[in-house]
């Protein structure tokens, strides 16, 4: 019996240990090109173009013409201050990618890379995990908006008209009392698309431009069209059910700028890596916030915000206005914008499951990259797979609910990030020992703000006394000014971008982004705990056995193509 008790203390202590393992960076005095751990590495062929593309496909979908007026019913006019405090504070959060972006080494990886070098090995994979879920679900649920609006826009022509396209080719055909729903267009537009990211960056990027160039020129040409007809008369009063409405408003907004990150992702496939990333990550969420601001201008000018269609509420506005072409155009963008959505989320998470697959946390399956086509042709098809059966046979919209939560965990992950590798920065010139008291100190500040941000935004929804809500805010203010004036923190190393005003930037994007987390469905907290927790299994029972240990320090990249040939 001794034997067994001591055998389980040795297991549970070799996974801790495991679970501690972190990578390294490599000095910038020692820099050296990049090169994957299987010796197969993908190719640069993003410019800077291609990366603000990128994340203006990923973040503008069929939402810029929906959720704008949704919204503007409950904060009015207002609604341009909520996506301007939501844009606002996804600069904050850009700002931390931007960083890391630059100071890392241009392999793939993203969040769970930078949780891997700031925190450890276990951090990671949680990390990794809850992001794949979000992007899984997401797909598949895009998927079928895809397929929705395709048949909504085919129907505008006489040969499709009356109902002549079955259910189960838009909208799903429910089976078993709606615990099924067939659908068939959505699994074939997943494999479409997985083909076109399966030939290679440089041709998935072509279609990504043309579709989301396509859009940005289409949501022009509706806030043009729009401008003409607007009357200043309703846009007064400006926030008709107080700010508190447009507070609402931004939290709900917030997603609407989701996927600057999946330029961060692209680093291995960047051309200037160094100079690039920072651009076009900050680049695309300023295309993007100055898009959605002139919408909501134009549609709260247009019409008297308690007006508003509930579904289609920028279609209805330049209907009523005789303007019924701008109907199909806004069909064909919306069309269009979610096609560079589903690209880019597609593209994104074949590019994890590949960094996963080279640190050994999954099978090496998934680190093939094809000698050819120079695509991660098995983490793509896999993800076109898991997408396809998700989309084909369940009703994924019911799932809508729990999503969001891997990205505001990443999220704040990564602005936790940028302080903890600034800890590590100033540990490296002081002393010789990485786990020193400044490290921890500085952690469990950043835990506090998370917590306050949490008890903050559940104090908020419930409608607590602001005193409690005050308090919470004064915890994480306390936290924050902790990190500031002990000066538990440093500049960071390196030549690239840096990330201005820290500790705070990083510390209200947790906040913010907790309380974000706060307001979501109790399903998804849920959701967060037992994925977490089966997680931790998986990574006990593979994880750790199969981790290579020998890439445990992260090469310096490249800053340009030309550095690497």
């Amino acid at each position: 019996m001794g034997g067994h008790q001591g055998s389980s203390t040795t297991w549970f202590s070799q996974l801790c240990a495991s679970a501690r393992r972190f990578k390294s960076l490599a000095p910038p005095s020692l820099e050296t090109a990049s090169r994957s751990t299987s010796g197969d590495s993908l190719v640069r062929r993003l410019g800077l173009v291609d990366l603000i593309l990128l994340g203006v496909g990923a973040s503008i979908g069929a939402g810029v013409f929906v959720v704008t007026g949704t919204v503007a019913r409950d904060a009015g006019p207002g609604v341009t201050i909520s996506f301007l405090l939501a844009g606002a504070s996804c600069v904050l959060n850009a700002l931390c990618y931007a960083e890391l972006a630059s100071r890392f080494p241009a392999v793939v990886g993203g969040a769970y890379m930078y949780s891997y070098t700031a925190f450890n090995e276990i951090t990671a994979f949680l990390v990794f995990v809850q992001l794949m879920l979000d992007y899984h679900i997401g797909a598949a649920s895009i998927s079928r908006s895809l397929a929705s609006y395709a048949v909504a826009l085919l129907e505008l022509f006489p040969a499709f008209k009356g109902g002549s396209i079955p259910l189960w080719m838009g909208s799903g055909q429910e089976l078993f009392g709606g615990f099924l729903s067939l659908n068939i267009l959505a699994p074939i537009l997943l494999a479409l698309l997985t083909l076109v990211l399966c030939q290679g960056v440089r041709e998935s990027s072509a279609v990504n431009s043309v579709m989301t160039a396509t859009k940005v020129v289409i949501v022009l040409v509706v806030i043009c069209a729009g401008a003409f007809d607007i009357d200043v008369a309703n846009w007064s009063p400006f926030a008709p059910n107080g700010f508190k409405a447009v507070l609402t408003g931004a939290t709900v907004v917030f997603f609407s700028y989701v996927g600057f990150d999946a330029v961060a992702n692209s680093a291995e496939e960047s051309k200037n890596p160094q100079r690039d990333l920072p651009i076009g990550i900050m680049g695309s969420l300023l295309v993007c916030i100055s898009l959605y601001v002139g919408v909501c201008l134009v549609l709260t000018g247009m019409v008297p915000f308690s007006l508003l269609s509930e579904d289609a509420p920028l279609a209805q506005a330049f209907s009523s206005k005789g303007m019924k072409f701008v109907s199909i155009l806004i069909s064909i963008g919306a069309v269009a914008g979610l096609t560079t959505t589903l690209l880019v989320g597609l593209y994104v998470q074949s590019r994890l499951y590949l960094g996963l697959g080279r640190d050994g946390l999954l099978p090496s399956f998934f680190s093939r990259v094809h000698p050819t086509l120079h695509t991660p042709l098995h983490s793509q098809i896999w993800c076109g797979i898991v997408a396809a059966v998700l989309a084909g046979i369940f009703n994924v919209h019911s799932l809508s609910h729990i999503l969001s939560v891997g990205t505001l965990t990443g999220y704040s992950v990564v602005a936790a990030c940028v302080v903890a590798l600034r800890l590590n920065d100033k540990k490296e010139r002081e002393s010789s020992n990485r786990w020193t008291s400044s490290w921890h100190e500085g952690v469990i500040c950043l835990v506090l703000i998370a917590c306050s941000g949490f008890g903050a935004g559940v104090f908020y929804r419930f409608g607590a006394s602001v005193i409690f809500l005050l308090l919470a805010v004064g915890v994480a203010v306390s936290a924050s000014a902790v990190l500031h004036y002990r000066r538990a923190y440093a500049q960071s190393l390196g030549s690239g971008f840096c990330c201005p005003g820290v500790p705070i930037v990083p510390c209200v994007c947790i906040f913010f982004n907790i309380f974000l987390f706060a307001q979501l469905h109790y399903e998804a907290w849920i959701r967060f705990v037992v994925v977490s927790v089966l997680a931790t299994a998986v990574y006990a029972l593979y994880g750790q056995y199969h981790a290579d240990e020998s890439t445990l320090v992260y090469q310096r990249a490249p800053e340009s193509e030309s550095d690497s040939e």
